[in-house]
């Protein structure tokens, strides 16, 4: 079964994409995209960007919309992929790469640095300061990149990178949404 979600703002506002039923993918709500893209306004146009555990591709897409350079997206779900690769051409996004990948895996690979990283993994396997961790470690970031995070809402942070400041963090319901920057 497919589902729909709309892009808030940009040049595809009002457009639908559709996306599948698949265990633990839950797209990042409206109201948070509007929160994210508020605290990101001046970091995505011309940029870099790079959306790990992409499920909807809400992440992605709306940072495409709001004028990306490119965007990387990264989903290990081949049902999930299957749908940002539609969705993509019928947005005829060319700035949008899909890459059908486990997130760990891709992240062990060559290196670009990103501007900006959306990182949304599944709840309940701990992957969040894992998939930080790598980001840094692994040079996937540019000098000042702002990394989004979206976890469950208590989430331990203890051995995330030491260079990374938090910015923003908020929480609805029983999900944290948090905005880091690259100090180094």
């Amino acid at each position: 079964m497919k589902n729909k979600l709309r892009i808030i703002g940009g040049d595809w506002r009002s457009r639908q994409l559709s996306f599948v039923d698949a265990p633990g993918l839950r797209p990042t709500p409206a109201r948070v995209r509007e929160t994210v893209f508020n605290w990101l306004q001046y970091e995505i146009v011309g940029k870099q960007c790079l959306d790990l555990y992409a499920g909807s591709g809400a992440l992605g897409f709306e940072a495409a919309s709001r004028g990306a350079k490119s965007v990387v997206q990264v989903e290990n779900n081949a049902q999930a992929c299957g749908c940002l690769k539609d969705n993509a051409a019928a947005l005829s996004a060319g700035q949008i790469k899909i890459v059908q990948s486990d997130v760990l895996r891709y992240l062990t690979g060559e290196p670009q640095a990103f501007d900006v990283a959306f990182l949304d993994p599944p709840f309940g396997l701990n992957l969040a300061v894992q998939t930080c961790r790598l980001l840094e470690e692994n040079g996937w970031l540019a000098k000042h990149a702002k990394i989004y995070v979206e976890t469950e809402r208590n989430v331990n942070w203890s051995g995330m990178p030491a260079n990374w400041r938090q910015l923003k963090s908020k929480s609805a319901g029983e999900v944290g949404y948090h905005l880091f920057e690259r100090t180094e």
